[in-house]
Parts: structure tokens; C-alpha cells; sequence
């Protein structure tokens, strides 16, 4: 047994369900194990490293900035937090006008969360069943999976789940306690389940007929991964709120709660040591160049496309159905994924489930064509 399996089995915190692989190695579309075997990865951090593994750009952004300041807590000016902040705002819908950095997606929702009850004054809140949100106490308690909830409940009070994309259920959910609607575009724990246009026109509507925080999260869909900056740009959906993080930095740990004029926090109700820190900035500054510099949206896009037209799903018994916004792509089947997932791995191609019977695929937007072929290959011949 590997050395580093069995430090980490003896000393870390058993939470993860483990693959039996250790990765040392990434660039680009690519990571290599202890062994100098190659994958192709389509998991990239669960979403996290569009850009690539090891992006020379960030790479270097983070090397130059850790010479000159690592950490610098919101009660000081910085100059590489000012420039991170326009830069963001500069790429995020027009409803959004300022920002609170954080160093993951469960904190820019936990922040959402209070912002949207600060500003309201109310308490109660309306997610999507099967929405994913974070493992916090306040994102769980917006996040559907009895799984993921149950041991930890009483939960935060005040959260009501309703059907994704059934605008009824919605309206027939919302009280004069409600506070703020919790939504994702596409749902990617939840099966890569993509929302509709007039549903997202329609719950806009009901937010502003209400006063209720619409509150869009874009953690797995945001930054090029949809072909789009924002999965939101779709539907031309103008949020009160988004959170982002995972590719927002390349890899680094950094999120963001985007916030609209109407949010209204008073100074000191709340704050994060780390959060807007120089290290992170200059990797979300030298991601974000990259995307823009590089068009990612429009690559995610053609290359998101490009993949899912390898498929003949009539050809394919053991699939129910595709499903992909761009690089984010679900494959339904008919059984359970987990034996198929440990089969990729052993072809050199790394996957994830999306639930019991999705086949989740998040490869970085950098990703070549070639390597797409591989794996369409690799797929169609385990699946038909």
C-alpha cells in the first residue's frame, strides 16, 4: 500500500469516499499518480480548475504576489484586493454593483444567507429540490439531499424545497416571511438539470412583486464552465445576489458573494480573516485575464457541443439520456454509475457521480479536442 494512503487513512478526518489513487500531478487537462500514470481529467477539483491544472498564469501570479504580501484582513485597503473587486464586477450581470470576498462557495452562501435577511428583515428562504448549496450549516440548510442533512439536523429554521423549474410551486411556497429564493441555473450535484427561461423570467418577477432576494448560485456553473461567463447569462437573469467561487481563481480557494444596490449590511455585521486576501486576488485577477484573454465561453461552448454530438443515445443501452451546458455535461443511465466511474479510472479518464445514475463530466475548458475523442471513444465502448 501506498505510503501516502496510509498516512492520510491514518490521520486525516474520514469524510471523503475514496478512490484508490494517489494524484501528484497536474497541467493543463491532465494529472499523473505516484506511478507516472496518466488521466484525463474530467473532474478538474469538481469543477474547480476550468482554466487547467497549474495554469502558467496563475501559477505565476501566485509566485510574484508571495513575495510581496500574502495576507492583508478587510479592515486595511489593498491594492490587489481593489483591482480583483472591479475586475469582478466588470464580468458579473448588470444588477451586480459590489462584492464580499470569501475563500469558498459554502461562505458565500452562509453570506447570502444573512445578507438577504439583513436586508429583508424576514427569515424564510425557498430552494430547489435537488439543489446543491454547500455543507455549512446555513448552505445545508438550503441544500436538498436528505443524505447530507440528516445527521446534522435541526437545521438553520425558516427553508421550504420546491419543485425545480414548476413556477406554481413556487408562488404556492412564498409567505410574508420569505426572505430570499435560492437557485441554480443548471444543477450539478443534482444531475446537470438545466433551468428554462420564462421559469427564471417568472421568479424575477415574483422577487420583485415580493421583495424577496433572488440569490443565484454559480459556484459550479460560473466562469466559462455553461459557455458562457455565467450560467445565468443564458436567461439574461439579473440576480440580487450570485455566489461564485471554485474557477474563479484557478485552482486557489476563493468565492465571492456579488450583491446588488439593494443589499444593505451594516458595517461589522459580518467579515472573514481570509477572505480578499493578496494571494487569492492575484489568482482570480490572472484567472479571470485568462479566460478573457483566451475566450474560454466560446471554447466551453464548441467544445461542450463537440463532445455530446460523439454520442448516439439510441445506440447506447445503458442510457436513459444526455444532458450538457456546455462543459457541463450529465450522462443518465439506466443502473448505477459508481462501477463505471472505477472502469474510467482504470482507462485513464476521471469522472464523477451526480447522484446514483449520472455520470457527471466537468473537463477544464482548456481541454483538446483530441482528449475529447478519447474519452467519447472510451465511453460509447463501455456504454452501447
Amino acid at each position: 500500500m501506498s505510503t501516502y494512503k496510509k498516512l492520510i487513512d491514518k490521520y486525516e478526518v474520514n469524510v471523503y469516499p475514496k478512490r484508490d489513487v494517489v494524484i501528484v500531478k497536474g497541467s493543463g487537462a491532465k494529472v499523473w499518480d505516484e506511478n507516472g500514470k496518466e488521466y484525463i481529467d474530467c473532474t478538474v477539483g469538481i469543477g474547480v480548475a476550468t482554466i487547467g491544472h497549474c495554469n502558467p498564469k496563475v501559477s505565476e501570479a501566485i509566485a510574484e504576489q508571495s513575495k510581496t504580501l500574502i495576507t492583508n484582513p478587510g479592515i486595511f485597503y489593498n491594492d490587489k484586493r481593489a483591482l480583483m473587486l472591479e475586475k469582478l464586477i466588470s464580468i458579473s450581470p448588470k444588477s451586480l454593483t459590489k462584492a464580499f470576498i470569501t475563500n469558498s462557495g459554502t461562505e458565500a452562501v452562509e453570506a447570502a444567507i444573512k445578507f438577504a435577511r439583513i436586508t429583508t428583515g424576514k427569515t424564510d428562504f425557498i430552494s430547489a429540490m435537488r439543489g446543491f448549496h454547500g455543507r455549512t450549516m446555513g448552505a445545508l440548510s438550503a441544500t436538498h439531499k436528505e443524505e447530507y442533512r440528516t445527521s446534522f439536523e435541526p437545521l438553520v429554521p425558516g427553508f421550504t424545497f420546491v419543485a425545480f423549474n414548476k413556477i406554481d410551486k413556487l408562488k404556492e411556497a412564498i409567505t410574508e416571511k420569505t426572505a430570499g429564493i435560492i437557485l441554480e441555473v443548471v444543477q450539478g450535484e443534482g444531475g446537470i438539470n438545466i433551468g428554462d427561461k420564462e421559469y427564471f423570467d417568472e421568479v424575477r418577477k415574483i422577487c420583485d412583486e415580493n421583495k424577496i432576494i433572488l440569490i443565484i448560485d454559480e459556484i459550479q456553473s460560473g466562469f466559462c464552465r455553461t459557455g458562457k461567463m455565467f450560467a445565468c447569462e443564458h436567461f439574461d437573469i439579473q440576480p440580487d445576489i450570485m455566489t461564485v467561487a471554485k474557477a474563479i481563481a484557478g485552482g486557489f480557494p476563493v468565492g465571492a458573494a456579488i450583491c446588488s444596490d439593494k443589499i444593505d449590511i451594516p458595517t461589522g455585521k459580518h467579515g472573514s480573516t481570509f477572505g480578499g486576501n493578496p494571494l487569492g486576488a492575484a489568482a482570480s485577477i490572472a484567472a479571470i485575464d485568462f479566460m478573457l484573454e483566451n475566450n474560454l465561453a466560446k471554447q466551453a461552448e464548441e467544445k461542450g457541443n463537440y463532445f455530446v454530438s460523439k454520442f448516439d443515445v439510441d445506440k447506447l443501452s445503458k442510457v436513459r439520456g444526455i444532458r450538457n451546458l456546455g462543459l457541463m455535461i450529465g450522462i443518465e443511465l439506466k443502473e448505477k454509475v459508481q462501477p463505471y466511474l472505477v472502469e474510467l479510472m482504470e482507462k485513464g479518464i476521471l469522472a464523477m457521480p451526480a447522484g446514483k445514475t449520472i455520470l457527471r463530466l466537468l473537463p477544464p475548458a482548456v481541454i483538446s479536442y483530441e482528449d475529447l475523442d478519447k474519452v467519447a471513444e472510451v465511453l460509447n465502448d463501455m456504454l452501447k
